[in-house]
């Protein structure tokens, strides 16, 4: 049997929920199928994000997503430890999910697995096939030999406590732990007075934590904090791709024509693997506009992949010193030394848009590495990827 919809969202992941809902907020008449291969749309994930990440215009649509906020977060290092302002803010599955599932004219189908898809039609395992005016992949990050790429490689697990914790605010970056094979830290997010998210985290060149190792870690960070963990609510593991080098044009070939969402698409913050500021951009971009056909919806996407990519090749470069410069238990230096500037340089970074005064402001005064290490990584990939 086949059904038609005016638009397939392929995967039910944080892209394809946040084009969702902005799709039905502006054009609430679409008929659109969701196809997620896990029990609920958003999976096991937190994402957070800052506040001058998105524009008040987006903070307004997605703010039902939300699920923790707070004033400003902490970083600490082993010579230097800062309190920042300004809003940071917790998007949780739960929330992602119960928020998605809900939405009028959106069908929503679990546990549904694709056997086949193309631009304009999906088939099931069991053989079910459902036709649209287009189709949208956004199944989550896929290696390419057209993307050289680190990771970020988290163990997070979220810990009901035996008494408070006492934290008021989030620790993004506790770099005074051993930084083991690469630059390591602990993020912590509070989320009631005692309920904690802990995450072991590592910037490393090969998506392979140990997971037990990593549990292991989190109650020695635990315990040496003075938390006393009771319960193991969740736990949930990722690899989110740090941008080192890459072909745009041939990654986008690769696709064949395919539109493409999230992560599949290439769009997330090159240094941090974030990708829900660039969703919500996308997501809004797509919203503004009558749905295209599927040719003109992917041209319309690589467009916007695109020149997300030239805009972030400052970022590569840092990418580069902080994954090739210097021996790996001190790359913490580089995070510590960036830490120093100003917060409002701070800010813009995280939100994908620094000024030429920002980028000249970080690369200058003492280098954080060696000034030979740091040239020869940065030129590493010049002599092939020279546009890149």
């Amino acid at each position: 049997m086949v059904k038609k919809w005016d638009l397939i969202l392929a995967g039910g992941g944080l892209a394809n929920g946040l084009i969702a809902l902005r799709l039905l907020q502006r054009q609430p008449g679409l008929k659109i199928l969701m196809l997620e291969g896990g029990s609920q749309p958003g999976g096991n994930h937190t994402w957070s994000f800052h506040q001058h990440d998105l524009t008040p215009e987006q903070h307004e649509w997605i703010a039902p997503l939300v699920a923790h906020r707070w004033a400003g977060y902490d970083v600490q290092f082993p010579q230097f430890s800062r309190t920042l302002d300004g809003g940071y803010l917790t998007v949780t599955s739960e929330r992602f999910a119960a928020i998605v599932s809900a939405l009028p004219g959106l069908h929503l189908q679990t546990n549904a697995e694709i056997s086949a898809l193309t631009p304009e039609q999906v088939t099931l395992a069991g053989g079910e096939v459902h036709t649209a005016r287009a189709v949208l992949d956004g199944r989550g990050y896929q290696p390419s030999p057209h993307l050289q790429a680190g990771f970020q490689s988290f163990l997070g697990q979220e810990w009901q406590l035996a008494r408070p914790h006492g934290l008021t605010r989030p620790i993004l970056m506790d770099a005074t732990v051993d930084q083991l094979e690469g630059y390591r830290f602990v993020y912590t997010l509070p989320l009631t007075e005692d309920r904690v998210l802990i995450e072991d985290t590592h910037y490393i060149d090969s998506a392979a934590l140990d997971p037990d190792a990593a549990r292991s870690r989190i109650a020695d960070y635990a315990a040496s904090k003075g938390m006393a963990l009771k319960a193991l609510l969740r736990e949930e593991q990722g690899n989110l791709p740090i941008t080192l080098a890459g072909a745009p044009q041939a990654f986008w070939l690769e696709r064949k024509g395919q539109p493409c969402s999230g992560m599949r698409a290439g769009l997330f913050h090159p240094t941090t693997g974030y990708s829900l500021p660039l969703a919500v951009a996308l997501a809004d971009r797509l919203a503004a506009q009558p749905l295209p056909d599927p040719a003109a919806l992917s041209a319309l996407i690589r467009q916007f992949a695109l020149r997300q990519w030239q805009r972030q090749r400052f970022f590569r470069l840092l990418n580069r010193m902080l994954f090739l410069a210097g021996p790996p238990a001190r790359r913490w230096q580089v995070m510590q030394r960036f830490y120093r500037l100003d917060d409002g340089l701070i800010a813009r970074f995280y939100a994908g848009h620094p000024t030429l005064t920002d980028m000249a402001r970080i690369l200058t005064g003492k280098p954080p590495v060696p000034v030979g290490e740091a040239l020869r990584a940065v030129l590493k990939h010049t002599p092939r990827l020279r546009a890149y």
